[in-house]
């Protein structure tokens, strides 16, 4: 590896740390303050009047397609064909690292551009925002446990997938196939103080994650056949144990 290389990958590992630290900001200090725009203030013909708070669905339709750039990427980018595409332009040890550049980009371009949608659902006290907290961090802890039964610099671009990177299947990949996404929906959903931007944020991503995830399960099935199918077989659920 060049010392070009080098200084790339390490920063695409730096960018992919950015990211994360820009989303969690974005949601846990941002997106805390509820920013509702109290009627009567000019309402425009794509708002709507809830709970005595202008809901801006244009600023909702923003964000959706923001997201759905950042899904995009991930889908597109993951599809075999596209991987052969770009292995003829990248070399193959920078192909991890050039997903993740682009996918810490773009989040970032999320959170940054994200339209205030307002609102303030709930704000639950005392014991039940405890309770919320531990939500939140098993969550947390869920993610932390699936990313450990994989390399974490492969992950962030740092080092080249491992060709003797097998199927994960013990551990939280007992529980749900995609115990990552589990972590995720109980940290973005199990916030003691719900606003409509923290709403919006976890309801959109976890849209993507239902919808990719066949999608994610193809690819698993073509690169590992019967071990996967197996896998299925013994673990039902693919997200939310007992619902999907």
């Amino acid at each position: 590896m060049t010392t070009f290389e080098r200084v790339f990958v390490w920063a695409g590992g730096v960018m992919f740390a950015t990211s994360l630290a820009v989303c969690g900001y974005a949601y846990l200090v941002v997106w805390e303050r509820p920013v509702a725009h109290a009627v009567p203030r000019g309402v425009a013909d794509t708002d709507v009047i809830v709970g005595g708070y202008v809901i801006p669905l244009g600023g909702i339709v923003v964000d959706v397609l923001l997201v759905t750039l950042f899904a995009a990427h991930h889908s597109i980018f993951a599809r075999d064909r596209v991987k052969a595409s770009l292995a003829e332009v990248v070399p193959a040890g920078l192909l991890r690292c050039v997903y993740v550049w682009i996918a810490g980009l773009l989040l970032i371009v999320v959170c940054l551009a994200w339209r205030p949608i307002g609102g303030d659902l709930y704000d639950t006290p005392g014991f039940g925002a405890v309770a919320h907290a531990a939500i939140q961090l098993t969550g947390v802890w869920i993610i932390a446990r699936a990313v450990a039964r994989i390399d974490p610099l492969e992950l962030a671009g740092i080092r080249p997938p491992s060709a003797s990177g097998g199927l994960q299947t013990s551990g939280v990949y007992r529980w749900v196939r995609h115990p990552v996404y589990l972590g995720w929906v109980l940290a973005v959903f199990g916030a003691a103080h719900m606003t409509g931007d923290r709403l919006a944020f976890a309801v959109i991503t976890t849209a993507y994650l239902v919808v990719a995830v066949p999608w994610e399960e193809r690819s698993l099935m073509r690169t590992f056949g019967e071990d996967y199918a197996q896998y299925v077989r013994e673990v039902k659920w693919r997200m939310i144990p007992f619902i999907y």
